[in-house]
C-alpha cells in the first residue's frame, strides 16, 4: 500500500472511470482479498513455484505501471492481470473475489474484475521487492505469505471477510479469518434474533387479543430494551476533554458531525499504533479516514469563523500524534505516504 497512494488511487479511478471513495474501499478489501487467496495458493503442491513464475512475470511492474494506467498499454496490463489471477486462483475464486469487491464497494462486476486485474501486478511486483531476486523462490514465497496471514487478516474489512466467508478463499488463514468473518456477522445475527424475539412477541400478544393490555404492556418494555440496546453501539462516543465541532448541515451532510467523526477515528487509530504489525493493520482504518475528509473538504468553507477555530483547535492536537507514530521503529516506511497525504488534507482543512 506504500504504492497506492492517495494520488495513484485517484489516477486509477479515473482510468477506470469509477468514484474515487468508491474504488479507494474496493481496493482496501481487494489487497488482502489477493493476499488471501494467494496464501492458499501457496501452501498448495506447486503453488509456491506457480507464484515464483508469476512474479517473475511481474519484474519491473511497479516502475512502469504509473505510465500504463490511462495509456494505450491499459487494456494489456488489466488483460495479463486478470490472466495471472486466473491461472493462480482459477476462474471460480476470481470470480467469487470479484463479486465480494463488487458487493462491498458498490463496484459493477466488471468494474470490478478490471480493478482486480490491475491491481494483480502491483500485488506480484510488490512481493517480488519483498523477496528480493536472490531469495525469490517456492519456498520463500510460501514462508512470507505464512509468515503475514494474521496481517492480511487483520487488514480485510469485517464486511468484506464475511462476503468471502463461503468462498475458500480465506482458509489459509486459519483461526484470524473466521474471527473476522464471525465478528462481521455477530451485529446481523444480533439483529435478527431482535426482530425474531418482536415478531414472536407479537403473535403471542395477537392470540391473545381480548387481553390486549397484558401483553401491550411488556411488548413495549421489550421493544424499548431492544431500541436501548441495539441503538447504543452506533451512539458517537464523545472522548473526555475533546470538543465537537457545533452542527452545520449543508446539502443533506452535517459537516460539524463528519469532520468531528473523521477526527475522532484518526485519534483512536494512530492510539493504537504501537509497532510495524499494528501499523499495518491500521492502514484501511487511515484510508477510511482519508475518505471522510475528501467527502467534506470542499465544504468546510461554510462554516463559521467560532467552528473554524474549534477544527483548527482539533486538527492542530493532532499533529505531534502523527510525528509520534512515524517515530516509531519500522512504521515510517509502512505510513509515510498515507500520514503524508492526511497531514496535507488535515492542513486544508485548517486553511
Amino acid at each position: 500500500m506504500q504504492f497506492l497512494t492517495p494520488d495513484m488511487i485517484g489516477r486509477i479511478a479515473s482510468a477506470l472511470g469509477l468514484d474515487r471513495n468508491n474504488t479507494q474501499t474496493a481496493i482496501g478489501a481487494a489487497i488482502p482479498g489477493l493476499l488471501a487467496g494467494l496464501s492458499g495458493v501457496a501452501a498448495q503442491p506447486g503453488g509456491g513455484q506457480r507464484l515464483v513464475d508469476a512474479v517473475r512475470q511481474q519484474t519491473g511492474a511497479l516502475g512502469s505501471f504509473a505510465n500504463m494506467i490511462g495509456a494505450s498499454g491499459q487494456s494489456t496490463l488489466i488483460e495479463k492481470g486478470s490472466q495471472i489471477l486466473s491461472s493462480l486462483l482459477g476462474s471460480r475464486d476470481q470470480t467469487a473475489l470479484a463479486g465480494a469487491v463488487s458487493k462491498y464497494a458498490g463496484l459493477g462486476q466488471s468494474a470490478s474484475g478490471s480493478l482486480l486485474g490491475m491491481l494483480a501486478p502491483i500485488v506480484m511486483g510488490t512481493i517480488g521487492q519483498q523477496q528480493g531476486a536472490r531469495s525469490l523462490d517456492a519456498g520463500g514465497i510460501a514462508s512470507l505469505l505464512s509468515s503475514q496471514k494474521d496481517n492480511i487478516a487483520a487488514a480485510l474489512p469485517s464486511g468484506f471477510a464475511k462476503l468471502l466467508g463461503g468462498s475458500g478463499l480465506l482458509d489459509s488463514l486459519g483461526g484470524a479469518a473466521r474471527t473476522a468473518t464471525a465478528a462481521a456477522g455477530q451485529t446481523a445475527r444480533a439483529t435478527t434474533s431482535a426482530a425474531r424475539a418482536i415478531g414472536d412477541t407479537g403473535q403471542r400478544a395477537a392470540a391473545a387479543s381480548l387481553n390486549w393490555l397484558y401483553w401491550l404492556i411488556p411488548l413495549l418494555a421489550i421493544l424499548a430494551v431492544l431500541i436501548y440496546l441495539f441503538a447504543k453501539p452506533t451512539e458517537q462516543v464523545v472522548q473526555p476533554g475533546v470538543p465537537t465541532i457545533p452542527s452545520l448541515t449543508v446539502g443533506g451532510l452535517d459537516i460539524g458531525k463528519e469532520v468531528t467523526d473523521s477526527i475522532t477515528n484518526l485519534r483512536t487509530t494512530l492510539a493504537g499504533i504501537t509497532d510495524a504489525a499494528s501499523a499495518q493493520a491500521a492502514l484501511p482504518k487511515l484510508w477510511e479516514v482519508t475518505t471522510q475528509i475528501d467527502k467534506v473538504d470542499g465544504l468546510v468553507g461554510q462554516l463559521s469563523p467560532e467552528q473554524r477555530k474549534v477544527l483548527a483547535g482539533l486538527v492542530n492536537s493532532l499533529m505531534p500524534s502523527l510525528d509520534k507514530v512515524l517515530a516509531i521503529p519500522g512504521v515510517t516506511e509502512l505510513l509515510k505516504p498515507t500520514i503524508d497525504a492526511l497531514r496535507a488534507k488535515l492542513t486544508v482543512l485548517t486553511a
